[in-house]
């Protein structure tokens, strides 16, 4: 049996003049309902998995989930038996995780402000260390999504500090980039470009290679959706981009979607919106693009 999603009527006014030209399975993170979930193309919810305030997920080549917590990582089955996890210390906050192409996850830590890579046994196998943010900066705003190229480097939102950072294979800062926001995400594109979701900034930008903005989305662009805090992203093999429209800090259950995808020229061909299910999803992968996750194939 289908199931019906029912929204109230300003939201069904509003979801009424969307363009709804494609739709896409995906899974999410939902941080303050505390779930990563698998969502049908038709919204229906396949797959759920309890878990304290998620951000990364993932799916794996090999069909299992992958995500992370306040308190760690897991590698989850579609059974929901766990193969793999990695648990940080009580006063830390993961909130990025990768799969490698060795095996290995990627996760940073906040507080111990470093990034770990965690091979199969669960043990650190590196260890690079982030310097510490400058006081008043609490442990919750020190980073957020970091990301390692298969070129070995490895890309830092520093939230707190407004900047993204690139170290080398060893650790070594190679330069910190100033964004317009507390900076919530960064993509690594294969063109060499940056693409940058600025978090309470209400915006986003695509740096060049020399750190030009290239394309930029500002809070109102899209007619009766403004940006509200922009987390995760995917950039798509049509040159479309998936936005997350975080709807947390007193936007929960607005009538706006969670998340949209848009094309460069800035117009909306798929928007999700379920309130009764969902609260402020922040991070997404969708499942019917293809590519290997642990390559670096998908761009998020």
């Amino acid at each position: 049996m289908k199931r019906i999603k029912i929204f109230p009527l300003p939201c069904l006014l509003f979801l009424a003049a969307l363009p709804i030209l494609a739709q896409h399975p995906f899974i999410c993170a939902d941080n303050a309902a505390g779930k990563v979930s698998v969502v049908s193309a038709d919204g229906k919810i396949e797959w759920e998995y309890a878990c304290a305030a998620p951000q990364d997920c993932w799916r794996l080549p090999d069909g299992n989930y992958l995500f992370c917590h306040v308190r760690g990582a897991l590698e989850v089955t579609p059974d929901k038996k766990i193969v793999w996890e990695y648990k940080s210390g009580s006063n830390t906050e993961v909130h990025a995780c990768q799969p490698l192409p060795d095996g290995r996850v990627l996760v940073v830590e906040c507080g111990p402000s470093r990034i770990l890579e965690v091979d199969r046994e669960g043990k650190i196998a590196k260890e690079i260390k982030l310097t510490v943010p400058p006081p008043g900066i609490g442990r919750h705003d020190q980073f957020r999504g970091v990301r390692k190229t298969p070129e070995g480097h490895y890309f830092v939102c520093r939230k707190g500090e407004h900047e993204v950072e690139e170290l080398d294979a060893d650790g070594k800062s190679l330069r910190r980039i100033k964004v317009p926001g507390d900076v919530h995400e960064v993509v690594p594109l294969p063109n060499g470009h940056l693409l940058i979701d600025c978090g309470d900034g209400h915006k986003v930008i695509e740096l060049d290679a020399s750190e030009k903005v290239v394309w930029e989305l500002n809070e109102n662009d899209l007619p009766g959706n403004p940006l509200r805090l922009m987390a995760g992203c995917q950039r798509l093999p049509n040159g479309d981009t998936i936005f997350c429209n975080w709807l947390g800090h007193g936007h929960v259950g607005d009538a706006q979607p969670h998340f949209f995808e848009i094309t460069p020229d800035k117009k909306v061909v798929w928007e999700f919106a379920d309130h009764t299910h969902f609260k402020t999803i922040n991070q997404i992968q969708l499942l019917d693009v293809p590519g290997d996750a642990t390559k670096g194939e998908i761009f998020r």
